[in-house]
């Protein structure tokens, strides 16, 4: 039997969030954690297999090996670069960590 690793998959929409606590063998890729969530029962609309991917935080390929422990994420494509949202709120007085009622 294959030694197993814990690892967590997470992806998010503005709407929900998917955080999985899964068991994998050792060796396996981040694609082969990938296509053993329910992704696509969640989230019918997203073709995952077109997103970026990344363990904590830095994006890698989907043949990444996993270690134990590793987060695996799944990156929307951003509405706006952060850049441009900043010069934006920059223009009516507000930071990104304001509220609109502030």
């Amino acid at each position: 039997m294959a030694e197993q690793v814990a690892v967590e998959l997470v992806l998010a929409t503005p709407r929900e969030q998917l955080l999985l606590a899964l068991e994998v063998d050792r060796g396996a890729t981040v694609a082969e954690v990938i296509s053993r969530a329910p992704i696509a029962e969640q989230f019918p609309g997203i073709q995952v297999s077109e997103l970026a991917v990344g363990v904590w935080g830095k994006q890698v390929s989907r043949d990444h090996v996993v270690r134990d422990g590793d987060r695996i994420e799944i990156y929307r494509p951003l509405q706006i670069d952060p850049r441009e949202a900043r010069r934006k709120l920059a223009e009516v007085g507000r930071t990104m960590g304001q509220s609109p009622d502030d």
